[in-house]
């Protein structure tokens, strides 16, 4: 849009008298039209505190926002239509200095393109962030700044039409706790003095708000990938959050956080296992014996679903359930059976995403140290070799394509019993579960690593060379190499690397 109202090369207006106005006016009604939900300003501010604005109200009515002497108000003027006559002029009641505003300085000062800080606009009270780029010919110093405004009230907007459960939340924060929108409450109050200020999460007014955003502060900055996890509040609630990380290259930095009290999601399952339970009472009494046996069918199945509910809580994997079923259990199994894969599988290969994967390592180990599972066991870990050649050359789509191709290599060449994750990007990890000793883990990594160098068919006819490259696989066993989960995952991490092509010569291309 920005290179639509100034084209690279175009010099700036020097008298801002008809002829410049015209063109301006020509050149910003084109690139408002390109986007103009949300993009419908566009607007520019020069060195002499000049300003001209566009602002599209509708397909044919916009309004001009002029201040060509670069003193005083501006004026605004209503018309139809790209070269439609000007209506009356219309002062603003407040100076407004564009070379004061935040959006103006960033600009002269950015390289490229930049999204700014957020800031309460000027005339609305509401919550903006400008996108600016600098005005300048050649190698000449910048003569002004070239902007449009992303309203950021059609984020709270958005959020609040969510079918979210009753007692749930879903907001959009900066990395330090600043509200841009959520889906109960608003961004933006007044102060005692009657300015608008911006909310921050802890202080919202909000106590779910407020424990959603401490409970994932700690990962803002350290982990861009969505992740899941589940705290308590201070009334013993176990509430299920969910995060991720929105960034571009231009500066967004943005983290989407939706929190949900597990008791609204587990409300639906008691209600429909209370309703089957006194229709199961009813038969009873209609039919001693008859309804003895639909009960007991009928408790079995609640059973099932009160212990796949709170191992799909707990990320661990549960019983098969009766899906086929075409009554209210079927479709309550249904519903168990689609949480749990949302809530455990990496949504890109359909493994286990690592907290599933991790979960289930820890569970493990527990039971190797209680006795109950005294075996050996071993955890392999897994990079794919030259993968940043792959995206940097065939493209981000092919290193999908990449990614699901040796996951699902993986998946298919496992034991029932062992588990296989995504643990991050390229990065793969397997749980065999049970081995009779360390040569058993080496048979299994090096079988594997023969597997993953087989030619992957989804690079084959872009780049024979790159398809043939493999992964490099590394192998800790527990308790011969480790006995502490994060020991054991940096022993198969630091074997991996040491087996890297090129490892010997300081090569960690990946």
């Amino acid at each position: 849009m920005l290179e639509a109202a100034f084209p690279a090369g175009v010099q700036p207006p020097a008298d801002w008298d008809a002829d410049d106005i015209a063109a301006l006016r020509e050149r910003f009604w084109i690139a408002t039209s390109i986007h103009r939900n949300p993009h419908n300003y566009a607007y520019y501010g020069d060195q002499q505190g000049r300003f001209f604005g566009l602002m599209r109200h509708a397909d044919d009515s916009a309004e001009l926002r002029l201040r060509p002497s670069g003193q005083g108000v501006r004026e605004l003027h209503a018309f139809n239509g790209i070269h439609g006559a000007l209506g009356p002029a219309q002062p603003e009641t407040r100076v407004f200095e564009p070379r004061e505003r935040p959006w103006y300085q960033l600009g002269l000062q950015a390289a490229s393109n930049t999204w700014s800080p957020i800031y309460i606009d000027f005339r609305s009270q509401e919550l903006v962030t400008t996108f600016v780029r600098r005005v300048s010919v050649g190698d000449a110093p910048a003569t002004g700044v070239v902007a449009t405004d992303l309203p950021l009230q059609r984020i709270s907007e958005f959020l609040q039409q969510l079918e979210l459960t009753p007692n749930a939340l879903a907001m959009v924060v900066e990395p330090d706790g600043q509200i841009i929108g959520m889906s109960a409450g608003e961004p933006v109050q007044r102060d005692a003095s009657g300015q608008y200020t911006r909310v921050h999460a802890e202080r919202a007014g909000n106590a779910l708000a407020a424990d959603a955003f401490r409970s994932v502060r700690a990962f803002i900055g350290k982990d861009s990938e969505p992740r899941t996890a589940a705290f308590r509040n201070e009334q013993g609630q176990t509430i299920q959050v969910g995060y991720t990380h929105l960034r571009d290259e231009a500066g967004l930095n943005w983290w989407v956080v939706v929190a949900v009290p597990r008791a609204d999601f587990m409300g639906d399952i008691e209600r429909s296992a209370w309703r089957s339970l006194v229709l199961s009472l009813l038969a009873a009494l209609a039919a001693i014996g008859v309804g003895w046996v639909v009960l007991r069918v009928v408790g079995r199945m609640l059973g099932q679903f009160i212990e796949s509910a709170q191992l799909v809580g707990e990320g661990r994997p549960s019983p098969p359930l009766p899906v086929s079923r075409q009554d209210e259990l079927g479709v309550l199994a249904r519903s168990l059976s689609d949480m749990q894969v949302k809530l455990q599988t990496d949504t890109l290969t359909g493994l286990l995403n690592r907290d599933t994967f991790m979960r289930g390592l820890k569970d493990r180990f527990q039971r190797h140290a209680s006795g109950s599972h005294p075996q050996p066991f071993a955890v392999l870990f897994i990079d794919i070799n030259r993968f940043k050649a792959i995206n940097d050359t065939l493209g981000h789509a092919v290193g999908d394509a990449v990614i699901r191709e040796m996951a699902e290599r993986l998946r298919t060449h496992v034991r029932m019993q062992d588990r296989v994750g995504r643990y991050a990007g390229d990065e793969f990890v397997v749980l065999l579960d049970q081995i009779r000793d360390p040569a058993d883990a080496e048979t299994v990594r090096h079988n594997l690593e023969q597997l993953l160098r087989q030619p992957l068919q989804s690079v084959l006819l872009l780049d024979p060379a790159l398809a043939a490259m493999g992964a490099t696989v590394g192998a800790g066993v527990c308790p011969t190499d480790a006995t502490e989960i994060g020991d054991l995952l940096t022993f198969a991490d630091g074997d991996m690397y040491r087996r890297k092509p090129g490892a010997a010569a300081g090569d960690s291309s990946g």
